[in-house]
């Protein structure tokens, strides 16, 4: 494909954060600092919950690895340090957590995706598609697992493969394609003869699933984008049942009878 250029939308794989309990900030040298070796595994925990939060990612990494140093082998904490480490670019670090946490829990489905999420970001899709796999295979009902597949097949072209993921999402949750507060990653294109292609893709998908205002406002958008093929969806089969709304030839004028 043409210089595409990923980027990682972290949406967080982890429960949910408290609200209550430490409230965190900037260090304040007249406070002591705090004793982590008198804090609970629960309590170093929450404290890394809300520095991440927060956006204190180094702090939030000092906790976790605290709580792991009391819990050498809790998969969620190495799964939730590898998060913060990826959040400040350490992807390699981060990738071993994430893997330290499948070792602990074979089975742990978020742990998967995230080792997947980090080959997405360093650009070996083929690796992440495989990952991905794994993940949907652990757990098929989450959307964001299948957002994340289809962008790996979409990354390598497949687009068949993808518009399956996707179309999957979609059916487990109408919004898991805008939604950006779920697990996963997404692929940003920034080369509009590619969004241009995805956005019809999308469009084929909505209609497959009779979301007709999702499937003009998508063609609008691969129009606005200058795809080339915008005609194709008086010849494509899943535009069909859209060929009588007044909507469509206004996006697309309908060929001319011969």
């Amino acid at each position: 494909m043409k210089s595409l250029v990923w980027t990682i939308v972290l949406l967080v794989m982890v429960l949910g954060f408290s609200g209550a309990g430490i409230a965190l900030s900037d260090p304040d040298p007249e406070q002591p600092a705090v004793n982590m070796d008198s804090m609970s595994v629960a309590q170093l925990e929450k404290a890394g919950d809300l520095a991440r939060a927060t956006k204190n990612y180094e702090q939030a990494m000092d906790y976790f690895q605290a709580a792991i140093r009391k819990d050498k082998k809790n998969a969620v904490l190495h799964n939730k340090l590898g998060l913060t480490l990826l959040k400040t670019g350490k992807n390699s670090e981060a990738r071993a957590s994430f893997q330290k946490a499948m070792k602990f829990n074979s089975k742990y489905a978020d742990a998967v995706n995230n080792v997947g999420a980090v080959y997405f970001v360093d650009r070996n899709l083929g690796q992440a598609v495989r990952y991905f796999k794994k993940a949907v295979a652990l757990d098929e009902t989450r959307p964001a697992f299948h957002v994340n597949l289809g962008a790996a097949w979409f990354g390598q072209n497949k687009l068949e493969r993808a518009m399956n993921e996707y179309r999957r999402a979609l059916q487990l949750d109408p919004e898991s394609l805008t939604r950006t507060s779920n697990a996963g990653v997404a692929a940003q294109i920034n080369t509009t003869e590619e969004r241009a292609r995805y956005d019809y893709m999308m469009a084929k998908i909505y209609a497959k699933l009779g979301n007709v205002d999702e499937c003009l406002r998508c063609l609008k958008k691969a129009k606005e984008g200058g795809y080339r093929n915008i005609g194709n969806v008086y010849k494509d089969e899943e535009f069909s049942q859209l060929r009588q709304d007044q909507r469509l030839s206004e996006i697309a004028p309908p060929p001319q009878a011969k």
